[in-house]
């Protein structure tokens, strides 16, 4: 496929979303298998174009005074790509695949040469309007510039699996993608986000992912298990374990000694563990279920537990545009209450002198700085553990970047440390 029937295709994918409300890579998929004559590299470019457009849904509205799929994907291919208009025109006629010509109506807004003039905050920043003073609460002055951070296309990110494999050995089985070879974090390595239609590798179908030599996980997400600070030998409980990403961290961290489990409430978001333990030889790892009383017998007596808890998201916006655009403040608030109970039971697992870690992927100060200020005022047995100090004994040694806040919470933001955004505040009890 040339652009035009690319740029046609996003438009088409784009209209389904908003008709259909439905995810887009179930939108992107439906597309590819309505129309098997695309190429991976056409799937990637029109991909490209719908998420590009999701995350500065917003901004690029503004620019073109329309929020419709066609005016989002010809701000993105102009705007964001840097395609010439007469160029386009002239291809857009000759393929029978493209969108109708761009009008001198659109032309006018998409040369425009400061294109967010008047434009509220909000719409700069690219977020719901009712976001901003939580972001604001958040960040301070710097809320724009992080709220933009978040609209950024992500890179690509491993995890090396030190059970099976070193760095020298992955970067010798990925060489031919190249890889960054900077450094950023002990056991990381990435590849740079790029730009208009390039495609990140499918590192999944490599022999090093199939034989657990590595994952795939952001380094916002390494660094908040990092900071779970674990210990070879601990009792630990994953209380919120999900597919298990941070648990297999944590069990790196650990050399498969101690013991962690492993549990999640919902059976379904828990069903990927068992086969990403096995693949990275993971032995320190057990399982719970869901089910009445399957943790009853661990209450009082661990070293640590862990609560990756369920939360708006919003520090994945970049990975997860349309989340931005559905989130309300009836979900936040259902959210924070969920997070509520959680931490207090994940509580009563603890023994004396034993340390409870909160984390999440916002940057909503409900979700972090508040939650953890409402969990130390209501438990006074609990202390929290500067994050300067938990910072220091990771990373100290690293160009890696992270904000601190009063209460001794962590977070980690694009803008700031190149990374998803998350949260975490470890808590000893007394």
């Amino acid at each position: 496929m040339r652009l035009p029937g690319r740029i046609a295709a996003a438009i088409d994918v784009l209209a389904d979303i908003d008709a259909h409300k439905r995810p887009v890579a179930e939108a992107l998929k439906a597309w590819g298998l309505n129309n098997r004559f695309a190429g991976a590299g056409d799937r990637a470019a029109i991909g490209n174009l719908v998420y590009d457009a999701l995350r500065r849904r917003a901004s690029l509205a503004w620019t073109m005074g329309a929020d419709e799929p066609r005016a989002l994907v010809l701000a993105v291919a102009v705007r964001e790509w840097g395609e010439d208009i007469a160029t386009l025109n002239e291809s857009f006629g000759g393929d029978r695949f493209a969108p109708a010509p761009i009008t001198p109506e659109e032309a006018a807004r998409l040369t425009a040469a400061d294109p967010l003039a008047g434009a509220p905050d909000h719409v700069r920043a690219d977020v719901p309007e009712w976001v901003v003073p939580h972001l604001r609460q958040s960040f301070g002055e710097d809320w724009i510039a992080e709220a933009q951070g978040l609209a950024d296309r992500p890179p690509l990110d491993l995890r090396i699996n030190t059970l099976k494999a070193n760095r020298d050995k992955v970067m010798r089985g990925l060489g031919r993608f190249t890889p960054e070879s900077e450094i950023r974090i002990p056991e990381g390595i990435r590849f740079p986000a790029g730009a208009r239609d390039s495609r990140t590798p499918n590192v999944t179908s490599e022999e090093g992912y199939l034989k657990g030599w590595f994952e795939v996980q952001d380094f916002g997400s390494q660094v908040v298990a990092a900071l779970a600070s674990p210990r070879g030998g601990e009792q630990v409980l994953d209380l919120c374990a999900g597919a298990g990403g941070k648990t297999l961290a944590m069990a790196a961290a650990m050399q498969n000694r101690g013991q962690i489990f492993a549990y999640d409430s919902d059976r379904t978001r828990l069903a990927p563990i068992y086969d990403r333990l096995k693949r990275a030889g993971v032995r320190n790892v057990q399982v719970r279920a869901p089910g009445a009383g399957v943790l009853d017998d661990l209450r009082g007596k661990l070293d640590r537990v862990v609560v990756d808890a369920p939360c708006t998201g919003t520090g994945t916006w970049r990975r997860q545009p349309t989340t931005k655009w559905k989130l309300t403040p009836e979900q936040l608030a259902a959210r924070v209450a969920e997070q509520h109970a959680i931490l207090a039971d994940a509580a009563t697992y603890l023994k004396p002198g034993g340390t409870l870690v909160y984390i999440t992927c916002s940057v909503l100060p409900e979700e972090n700085a508040g939650q953890a200020l409402a969990f130390l005022a209501a438990n006074p047995e609990f202390t929290a553990i500067p994050g300067n100090k938990l910072w220091m004994a990771h990373f100290s040694g690293t160009k890696l970047r992270a904000r601190f806040s009063p209460e001794g919470g962590v977070a980690v933001t694009p803008r700031t440390s190149g990374t998803d955004g998350f949260y975490c505040i470890a808590m000893q009890k007394g």
